[in-house]
């Protein structure tokens, strides 16, 4: 990441300004209402870490907090929050095509299970 990049931080949750313009585009070029917000989660993944989601969602759930960042409205459930604490969400592009991307400190993303399960 850039460190120059402006970015918007919200109860330990960062979010890069190019992840906010890509969800802006996103939400503009699937013409999904205002009213909906950015759904921002955390699913546990076993021993190779997690997995995050994001997704548009219309109302926000009683263990959600709601955040208003860059013109967007952001919800995360209370027990994704702290798996987040401190996570950044980037958009990045490169040789590989481009995509969201999370830096999260508190995934070790790492297996210490001799399965395979983790490729």
């Amino acid at each position: 990441m850039d460190t120059q990049e402006n970015q918007t931080i919200t109860e330990g949750i960062t979010i890069t300004q190019n992840a906010a313009d890509e969800i802006r585009r996103i939400r503009s070029e699937n013409k999904i209402p205002d009213s909906h917000a950015l759904r921002i989660g955390v699913k546990s993944g076993g021993c190779c870490g997690v997995s995050y989601l994001l997704a548009f969602d219309e109302k926000a759930q009683e263990t959600d907090k709601v955040f208003q960042m860059e013109g967007l409205k952001v919800l995360v459930d209370t027990t994704s929050l702290v798996q987040l604490s401190g996570a950044t969400l980037e958009f990045v592009t490169g040789p590989n095509g481009s995509g969201f991307k999370f830096d999260n400190p508190n995934d070790a993303n790492s297996c210490n299970c001799d399965d395979g399960c983790c490729g």
